[in-house]
């Protein structure tokens, strides 16, 4: 699955999954242009793969239009940045609500629209990965705000692919459990809140960063030229039982 020659921009570059897939499609031969909220973790990409980097605040609209003009042209996109904060329906404020809907759902789409509409106009084909979570599925507990956006995420996975596939453009998301990064050991580090997780996936551990990354080159590269619309766990079998 080699993806050399292919400018490849990855939406929360900075750390956990986008830092590993930008060092994996780096890996691969991809020119990968970085983009994250905070500049001092771009620099350390940087300095560990050669790439470019943009720094935008995601929650903000206009500016996440601005970085995405900005990154183009690119090949293919990783929508992969997100944001959480725990809050039960009863207690998630209407401020937390609106800035993880607007990282986690929003942005994703303001991307996807530049990069669509200057892929479109070239007249090239390509292929977007959305960055979703098992979360999108399971109604968990405390995670009222997040679970939301990432089933809005998947409604926008389907309906990308169905109006983009048409021009070309194949788009999917990824869903993985519990991964191990800095957002998912804050939301998971009581064990008798990870331990019922555990017990429920047949691979019996969380899944690593690398391991969501192989699956979205995958998604990215020719050999996934039929698959579209496709919001594909990454689980360990989390959703057989």
């Amino acid at each position: 699955m080699s993806l050399s020659g292919k400018t490849i921009l990855v939406t929360g570059a900075g750390k956990g999954i986008g830092w590993a897939t930008a060092v994996l499609l780096a890996g691969r031969g991809a020119r990968v242009v970085a983009l994250s909220r905070s500049q001092a973790d771009l620099d350390g990409l940087k300095a560990e793969i050669e790439c470019a980097t943009i720094a935008v605040d995601l929650a903000d609209g206009k500016a996440t239009r601005k970085a995405a003009l900005e990154a183009l042209p690119v090949d293919l996109l990783v929508n992969c940045a997100g944001t959480t904060e725990l809050g039960s329906v009863l207690d998630v404020a209407d401020e937390t609500f609106d800035t993880i809907m607007a990282v986690n759902c929003r942005a994703p789409l303001i991307v996807a629209q530049e990069y669509a509409r200057n892929l479109i106009g070239r007249g090239q084909a390509g292929a977007i990965v959305n960055v979703s979570s098992i979360s999108s599925f399971i109604g968990f507990a405390d995670h009222a705000a997040y679970c939301a956006s990432k089933g809005a995420l998947d409604a926008l996975t389907r309906v990308m692919a169905n109006e983009l596939g048409a021009k070309g453009i194949r788009v999917n998301a990824v869903n993985p459990v519990v991964t191990l990064t800095p957002m998912a050991e804050k939301a998971w580090s009581d064990p008798e809140k990870s331990g019922p997780m555990l017990a429920r996936i047949p691979l019996g551990r969380f899944v690593q960063p690398a391991e969501v990354a192989s699956v979205i080159a995958y998604l990215l590269s020719d050999d996934a030229a039929m698959v579209n619309g496709v919001c594909m766990p990454v689980d360990g079998g989390f959703m057989i039982r």
